[in-house]
């Protein structure tokens, strides 16, 4: 029986979002129908509202729901489960490619997604997408780590591979930048210094395990963290004292910040170390320009990090884990709460850059 829903669409051409009432198919063989509980707002749908859009787009892709039924061939999930439904398959070695999703709406037209949809008070997913939820985790915190949390912390986690003791920098504190951050805190790296224009996002970061802030309204936060990071007994061949973080990642994505995480790492010694690495994590919208001698005679690596290279069967538990030991305080980490009817609100919120970690949707 086809399933009434509430979905956002956002239109082919300029145009605000709006919300249509649709009927959801029964699911395939591979495909599951949620009611949705929660849902993550994502920066990267900005790019998706603003950019240019051949066709209707399906935004949203991370949330926690209630399956109501799955198809013939699901077998992880049952009607009745609680889920968390991502855009990153859970099974990468399975053979079968999943499913895109789409929607065709009360004129006949047709609205799609990049993998799922999940603005919406009901959604359907390829079974490669939706995660089984523990019953003892709550269901409105736990709909960023679809995306925010598995984007950061995983690009610490999985992408770069932090060890205990190893300096991290984190260019950009908003919900995906605190998840890299709470990350780096657990598996011990130090010092871990927080760098943004906003002073209280500053502050806010120390509560996930920031020791320092950098504010790059008032300073240039490469030459601070080149401060903050002297190794008086290593020398590079200029005789010059190594300086500079280990590890420093972009969680924004802007030019000005993919140009600055290279040259905020260190530098190697030649015959005893490599230089630092610069992680790219935000989705970039402007080419950008690197300074190649530096890479080359520093032995800089520039690598980027796509869903914080997770796998989310493996890693969700992990992640809830570390909620449940306080070591990831979800619930500060989500600062604003939103109902469906209100997206554009909400979306106007964070590109104002008004939202100190991650907005939600309630949508239960």
């Amino acid at each position: 029986m086809p399933t009434p829903a509430r979905v956002v669409v956002c239109p082919q051409g300029p145009g605000p979002l709006r919300i249509e009432d649709v009927e959801l198919p029964d699911p395939g063989p591979h495909q599951v129908v949620v009611k949705q509980l929660a849902s993550g707002v994502c920066h990267s749908q900005l790019h998706q509202m603003h950019g240019p859009r051949e066709r209707q787009q399906l935004l949203g892709h991370e949330s926690t729901g209630v399956v109501l039924a799955a198809g013939s061939e699901v077998s992880h999930v049952r009607e009745g489960d609680r889920v968390m439904v991502t855009w990153v398959v859970r099974e990468p070695e399975a053979s079968r490619l999943p499913e895109m999703a789409s929607l065709t709406l009360g004129d006949g037209s047709v609205a799609y997604s990049q993998n799922t949809f999940t603005w919406a008070d009901h959604t359907v997913a390829d079974e490669q997408f939706v995660v089984l939820l523990p019953d003892d985790a709550p269901t409105d915190v736990t709909a960023i780590i679809g995306c925010a949390v598995m984007t950061g912390a995983g690009a610490v986690y999985h992408t770069a591979g932090v060890k205990r003791g190893e300096s991290v920098a984190v260019f950009g504190v908003g919900g995906v930048g605190l998840s890299a951050i709470a990350a780096a805190a657990v598996v011990g790296a130090d010092p871990i210094i927080a760098v943004d224009l906003s002073e209280e996002k500053l502050d806010f970061a120390k509560r996930f395990g920031a020791t320092i802030g950098v504010n790059a309204s008032e300073v240039d936060p490469v030459a601070r963290i080149h401060e903050l990071t002297p190794r008086p007994d290593q020398l590079r061949l200029n005789n010059e004292p190594v300086t500079g973080v280990d590890y420093a990642f972009d969680c924004i994505g802007v030019r000005q910040t993919m140009e600055q995480i290279m040259p905020a790492v260190r530098g190697g010694v030649i015959g005893r170390s490599t230089g630092g690495t610069a992680v790219l994590v935000g989705v970039p919208q402007t080419p950008v320009e690197l300074d190649a001698r530096d890479m080359l005679i520093a032995e800089k690596k520039y690598i980027g990090s796509i869903g914080g290279s997770c796998r989310p069967d493996r890693d969700f538990p992990m992640f809830l884990r570390w909620y449940h030991e306080g070591e990831l305080d979800l619930d500060a980490l989500v600062t604003a709460r939103y109902p469906l009817d209100a997206i554009s609100e909400a979306t106007d919120a964070l590109e104002a850059g008004e939202i100190s970690g991650r907005s939600i949707l309630e949508l239960d």
